[in-house]
């Protein structure tokens, strides 16, 4: 397993959507370890292939008090969410330096291909929610700081230009 330096913003491929995974192989599964290594290295609790630099629509995420619990995931999409909502401070390593509260739903369901292939649909509550619908956002092209108004989005991206 290898950590992987991350997309600077405001490198275009992290707006740019992830394709599509067709089946699970060897390759696969070796970048999720990968991911793996480089989200714990951050420390983190989700990564998105496109904050890497890989194109494809692939994720992890362990939001657990102990390491070791990654959920390994291709094609995310959210079948349902709760209108509950969630508020919490978000921030990638593809903009250091800042962060933000985005309020998301407080629980979701998310449908993918799971790490033998097969179709899965798990819920997700609490960080887990949370993390799971940044790093789908990911995937789509979108940064968390596009949930944020026109001005705290501007402010933020100026205080990490002066961060850089």
């Amino acid at each position: 397993m290898t950590a992987r330096p991350f997309l600077m913003w405001p490198d275009r491929r992290l707006r740019t959507a992830a394709a599509p995974v067709a089946a699970i192989t060897d390759e696969i599964r070796v970048l999720w370890d990968d991911m793996i290594e480089t989200m714990d290295a951050m420390p983190g609790v989700g990564l998105a292939a496109p904050q890497i630099g890989v194109m494809q629509a692939l994720a992890v995420v362990d939001a657990s008090d102990k390491r070791g619990q990654a959920v390994r995931m291709a094609n995310p999409e959210i079948v349902h969410a709760s209108i509950e909502p969630r508020e919490h401070e978000e921030a990638s390593p593809n903009l250091p330096g800042v962060s933000a509260p985005v309020t998301r739903p407080r629980a979701v369901t998310v449908r993918f291909l799971n790490a033998d292939g097969a179709v899965e649909d798990r819920d997700f509550v609490g960080l887990w929610a949370t993390s799971v619908q940044h790093q789908i956002d990911h995937l789509a092209g979108r940064m968390y700081f596009d949930r944020l108004s026109r001005t705290r989005r501007d402010m933020l991206l100026r205080r990490a230009g002066k961060k850089r």
